[in-house]
């Protein structure tokens, strides 16, 4: 089984994220994320999904996609191809004993501390799934107090391929 991110661009209509979920859910096919919002023009939106299945089953899920009256352009974004970033938001149980490891391994990753009271910490970090998975290993020995995920989402590399629609 693979997974596989697909960039659309489509029309901000009302319920089109309802239609594309719908496909979805009518033909037993299961989204891993789904992260959407509009874009610079805001007669658009762009939605990035990923799916999991084999080849038949990624590319049938294309083909449906394409199908839709309000999908205008889909991108598959290849890893090397393409930029793709997830947001995560990590409150954690930390003691003033605590803090200052946690602020380390926030920093070597790259993090922020959003927030401190006296008893949590949250933490806001951007990367990849993998760096992002990496590091809630990293706090194993902390209590997790909530944990949410944006899901991915991604652009190609480069111009050659952009959609520039009046």
């Amino acid at each position: 089984m693979r997974r596989q991110a697909l960039s659309l661009l489509v029309e901000n209509n009302p319920g089109v994220t309802s239609r594309i979920s719908g496909l979805f859910s009518r033909r037993g096919f299961n989204i891993d994320s789904f992260s959407s919002g509009v874009t610079a023009d805001p007669r658009y939106t762009r939605i990035t999904i990923v799916a999991s299945g084999d080849e038949q089953v990624l590319e049938q899920i294309e083909k449906q996609l394409a199908k839709l009256e309000d999908v205008l352009d889909i991108k598959k974004l290849e890893p090397g191809l393409s930029v793709c970033r997830e947001l995560i938001m990590i409150k954690i149980r930390a003691l003033d004993t605590q803090r200052q490891a946690v602020m380390n391994v926030t920093e070597i990753f790259h993090g922020k501390i959003v927030d401190v009271t006296h008893d949590s910490m949250i933490i806001e970090l951007i990367g990849t799934q993998d760096k992002l998975d990496k590091f809630i290993d990293l706090l194993s020995g902390y209590e997790i107090l909530e944990l949410a995920r944006t899901g991915i989402t991604g652009l190609t590399r480069g111009s050659d391929d952009v959609v520039m629609l009046d």
